[in-house]
């Protein structure tokens, strides 16, 4: 297939523009199509001696993603149970930078495709990440016709893989530590996984157990496992204790066992900008009791159909554990973490099972892949199955439970459990002053009736951790009349963005607002004024000085925020054309006091949140800054633009604009020898090809090179503007030379070496 490489290397370059107008990588109600092509007839084969092999090598093949094609991409088997060397369908992991450094698909450089195994129905794995996606950081899921040579192997579920586009994404970084809980091989009969500290103070002891995909970050997790197993009362210090709570949750509601409440496993830990380690679910294939094998407690040889829809949420807190699980047990020992699981739970049951939408949406996607599946001659089970396994259970070695019938028992068993019923109620949320400013105090008051204990948790950015204050009804917080029901806390604002949720709880349950916090929050907005957010600097030819993460030299934008307060972005827009005012909105970030944004301006938003959907022209234009209101905050005009330079303010952040040395996402600098008023600057200088030529004099103007004796090496050149100028450099011997520009008023020259 290496005939396909120059069309291949075109068609990849030109992706990223050509994907917005293409469906979307994941969208669940599109059904992809990725047709593979290897050059070896044996693919097979040496995919299966790869995978024994235990090794990372690769086969490298062709790919072609709803059309599109993707040259010398890296192919291998996945999975433990999954993968079978007699099984003509097997999972893939393709890599699509295998070969050409940066290449991806909608931002995308590594796909995991599963082959659908233990799940006759074939929503399992998508149904899971999207329930999981309401209330925690959770990967894409969707479908996938996939070919070998044009040859129908089947249809895969196509799962986002959790890695450093995954952290950018949802936590705002991709340099943080990135552990997986996978055991190299799982000890059916060992701890695995499962964060305790039993293979001692060793970091060594771990490497069969856990998978550190990022470069570095053993001492970081071993100080985790310390503290949670030595010093569970202080976790909350490394931990975000509610996002594994509503990991838990998850698995226990789906009874999705094939986790870390099974033989703990599948799983990602990652920590992030604020020091904290967030859980991330991983590998949902098994979820909806597919797997039973063990729970690690009084079910630890495995569990009945009729035991997994009564399975008590509590078990691992409440019996004897056959190995540790101390990132449940040590948490829930806590009463106020035990009610805030037991309100998870009950939120996601009542937002996806007691209504019955779970069955409306697996229908959806069961309609929506049949025809794929039905034409799928290798899947693991009959025709038959796959229509029956949604409502009802059917055997192939063992029960897969229809998930309708487990489901409907299981939501009404939990319904009734208790410390479902009797939380407190949290009604008529207000706040004041109604407009607010960095700096000023904020009250914010709630009514809550039956409630023992009730705190705020607030934060003014994502990357924050909450901080957290008591809500009190005395009459002392700003909550009116002691007694009345009505609970205030009061807090200094530190940006015009303020995010919180209110948590109360008694004796018997706890209650959160809004109901999926700490994942989604109440927000109160200040929209900044004019002057406080500013466009402080731009480079709208970029020949490579600066790369973004996907290797390119793309405009960009910065951003500076000239308060003492942290300035958020929610809300805001930027546009080079004012008649459209809202063009593109920024993505929620937080600028610091004295901080930038630098928004990569490439017409390509589906690189990442700060990629504008516009790029600047480089012959001049001007650019905006509004709110969403239309009130204009900034707004510059700049001219003809060269790739050494960019317009800039000076002094920083409130100067008028100027030409500038780059200084990418740092203080603006313009030193007196910087040359950027010279009438004629060359580059790069000396050379080893073309020369190129900035001219600031007033057009039209004549250009002509002379060697150092003064003979005319190229002849005068006419130029009209002062746009760049390219000199031509093929013809000419290494050696010394002279630019040499002039006009009616003026006449300028400049030497140039030309190497070899």
């Amino acid at each position: 297939m290496r005939s396909y490489l120059l069309l291949g290397v075109l068609l990849a370059s030109l992706a990223p523009s050509a994907c917005l107008a293409q469906v979307d990588l994941y969208d669940i109600d599109e059904v992809q199509e990725f047709r593979l092509y290897f050059a070896e007839s044996n693919w097979d084969d040496l995919l299966d001696t790869l995978f024994l092999a235990g090794e990372d090598e690769r086969l490298t093949g062709d790919l072609t993603i709803n059309g599109t094609l993707i040259p010398d991409v890296g192919v291998r088997y996945k999975g433990y149970s999954s993968y079978g060397s007699d099984r003509v369908k097997n999972p893939f992991n393709i890599k699509l930078n295998h070969v050409h450094a940066g290449q991806r698909y909608q931002g995308v450089d590594k796909l995991k495709l599963s082959n659908v195994i233990q799940d006759p129905s074939f929503v399992r794995e998508a149904l899971s990440y999207e329930v999981a996606r309401k209330y925690m950081p959770a990967s894409r899921a969707n479908y996938a016709r996939v070919y070998v040579n044009d040859v129908y192997i089947g249809l895969y579920t196509n799962v986002e893989s959790v890695n450093a586009e995954f952290t950018d994404l949802h936590f705002g970084t991709r340099d943080g530590v990135l552990v997986k809980g996978n055991p190299a091989q799982v000890d059916l009969n060992g701890e695995n996984s499962n964060l305790s500290d039993a293979p001692g103070s060793d970091s060594t002891s771990y490497y069969p157990l856990y998978t550190m995909e990022s470069e570095h970050g053993w001492g970081d997790l071993l100080e985790l496992i310390d503290v949670l197993n030595q010093q569970p009362d202080s976790i909350h210090q490394l931990l975000n204790v509610d996002r594994a709570l509503w990991m838990h949750a998850l698995n226990l509601v789906l009874i999705n066992f094939d986790s870390y409440v099974g033989y703990a496993q599948n799983y990602y830990l990652f920590k992030d900008r604020s020091g904290a380690w967030n859980t991330i679910p991983w590998d949902l294939n098994m979820s909806f009791a597919s797997f039973r094998l063990t729970d690690a407690s009084i079910h630890f040889a495995g569990f009945s159909i009729p035991q997994a829809k009564q399975y008590d949420p509590l078990t691992q807190l409440n019996e004897f554990l056959v190995h540790p699980r101390p990132l449940f047990r040590n948490l829930l020992t806590n009463d106020t973490y035990r009610r805030m699981f037991l309100a998870h739970l009950r939120t996601m049951v009542q937002e996806n099972f007691s209504d019955g939408s779970y069955y409306a949406r697996a229908s959806a996607m069961q309609a929506a892949i049949t025809s794929d599946v039905l034409a799928d001659t290798n899947k693991f089970y009959t025709d038959a199955m796959f229509h029956q396994n949604l409502d009802t259970t059917v055997n192939d070695l063992i029960d897969y439970p229809g998930i309708r019938d487990l489901m409907d028992a299981r939501s009404a068993y939990l319904e009734g459990y208790p410390g479902f019923a009797g939380g407190p109620v949290i009604s008529d949320l207000d706040h004041a002053p109604t407009q607010f400013s960095v700096g000023t105090d904020l009250t914010i008051r709630a009514r809550i009736v039956g409630s023992d204990t009730v705190f705020l948790a607030y934060r003014f950015s994502e990357q924050e951790r909450f901080s957290y204050m008591e809500m009190l009804d005395d009459g002392m917080h700003d909550d009116g009349p002691a007694g009345d029901g009505i609970h205030g806390a009061t807090i200094s604002v530190a940006s015009n963005r303020v995010q919180f949720y209110l948590y109360a709880e008694n004796a018997t349950a706890g209650t959160f607002s809004p109901v999926r916090a700490a994942f989604e929050t109440h927000e109160l907005l200040t929209l900044p004024s004019a002057g406080e957010l500013v466009i402080n600097e731009l480079m709208a030819y970029n020949e490579g000085l600066v790369l973004d993460e996907q290797g390119e030299a793309d405009d960009w934008i910065e951003l500076f925020n000239r308060t003492a307060g942290t300035v958020s972005t929610e809300g805001l827009f930027l546009t080079d054309d004012a008649d459209v005012p809202l063009k593109w909105a920024l993505p929620a970030e937080q600028v610091a006091p004295g901080g930038y944004l630098v928004v990569w301006a490439d017409g390509q938003p589906g690189q990442g949140d700060l990629h504008a959907d516009f790029a600047l022209d480089a012959s001049g234009e001007s650019l905006y800054l509004f709110a969403a209101d239309s009130t204009l905050l900034d707004q510059v005009t700049f001219g003809t633009q060269y790739p050494i330079s960019t317009t800039g303010r000076f002094p920083n952040g409130t100067g008028a604009f100027r030409e500038l040395l780059p200084s990418f996402g740092s203080r603006n600098m313009a030193l007196s020898t910087d040359g950027l008023d010279e009438p004629l600057q060359l580059y790069p200088n000396p050379s080893n090809g073309d020369v190129f030529a900035i001219v600031r004099m007033s057009a039209p103007f004549e250009v002509r090179v002379l060697s150092m004796d003064g003979r005319e090496v190229l002849g005068a050149i006419d130029r009209g503007t002062n746009e760049l100028i390219r000199i031509s450099t093929a013809r000419m011997a290494a050696g010394s030379y002279v630019l040499h520009v002039w006009n009616s008023e003026t006449s300028t020259q400049e030497p140039f070496i030309l190497s070899e």
